[in-house]
């Protein structure tokens, strides 16, 4: 019987401003995507509301909470456990005077896992997230779930090959990244969707193993979230995509017994020399040592 988990990544609109209404709207794709035999399902980022990070401003941290009696995590851990799935779940998180773009992953039986707080956090024009959130002090995480053990980065995460290659040296079988992202508004001719799917293609490849990305999908504020979630395999092969317009999800089957094999026989992790790889740990060739 062959060793296989079959994952989902899905797509939405998130421009209404009352959480009840997206939190259901993720709620009904995860039902679909369950009956479809999801069983490791993948929303976006910070889907409550508005991707709220387009502007610098003051009243938008009411929209935090603290990760303890958080009321969509307490949801979702309901819907995990009624239908036996994996939902990793971003939200904005209050501790104190700090602010994170967090997310936890909840197992299969309902049970909150352990926090993770993003780790690289960008600064540009519609996408001012350091004026909202700190850096990540939780360092990169794997889950042993009941299905596989994952990795998760959020978003910008997604852009950095170290990210991925920790990941997958920490034990994960799939690298998950739910994701806000679309149109440049100082830049309009800009098209970063292809390259966007380019770099996590490039990460499983690398690391032999399959990747999932989650988008929104549609025009806010300041932007319109392109879409394009897709799934690629260990191979970094286009597996499975939804378009730049549709709600809904992507849906695959992964062989776990053949992506172990493969990452075997490749022979990256074999052949690594982390001795050479210094300069990674410092900010330039310059820097102190």
């Amino acid at each position: 019987m062959k060793d296989q988990v079959t994952v989902a990544a899905l797509q939405a609109r998130f421009f209404d401003d009352s959480v009840s209404n997206n939190v259901e709207t993720v709620s009904r794709l995860v039902r679909e995507a369950a009956a479809s035999g999801a069983q490791i399902i993948l929303p976006p980022e910070l889907f409550e509301g508005p991707y709220f990070c387009t502007l610098e401003r003051d009243e938008e941290f009411n929209r935090a909470r603290p990760l303890a009696n958080h009321p969509t995590v307490a949801h979702f851990s309901r819907l995990a456990a009624e239908l036996s799935v994996v939902i990793p779940v971003s939200y904005f998180e209050q501790d104190g005077p700090a602010y994170y773009n967090s997310l936890v992953v909840i197992d299969a039986d309902g049970t909150v896992m352990e926090n993770y707080r993003k780790s690289h956090i960008p600064d540009g024009p519609g996408y001012e997230e350091k004026f909202y959130f700190r850096g990540g002090d939780t360092g990169f995480k794997v889950w042993k779930t009941r299905y596989a053990t994952i990795g998760v980065g959020i978003c910008w995460d997604q852009w950095f090959p170290e990210a991925a290659r920790v990941m997958t040296m920490m034990g994960a079988e799939v690298l998950f990244y739910p994701t806000a992202i679309g149109t440049e508004p100082e830049e309009p001719g800009l098209d970063t969707m292809r390259p966007w799917q380019r770099a996590m293609q490039g990460h499983a490849v690398s690391n032999i193993i399959p990747v999932v990305a989650a988008n929104r999908v549609g025009a806010e504020s300041r932007q319109t979230f392109y879409g394009h979630s897709f799934i690629a395999d260990h191979l970094g092969a286009l597996v499975a995509e939804l378009d730049g317009e549709e709600s809904g999800y992507a849906l695959y089957t992964i062989d776990r017994d053949l992506v172990r094999a493969k990452r075997n026989s490749f022979g990256f992790f074999r052949d690594r020399r982390p001795e050479l790889y210094g300069l990674l740990q410092q900010a330039g060739p310059n820097s102190p040592r």
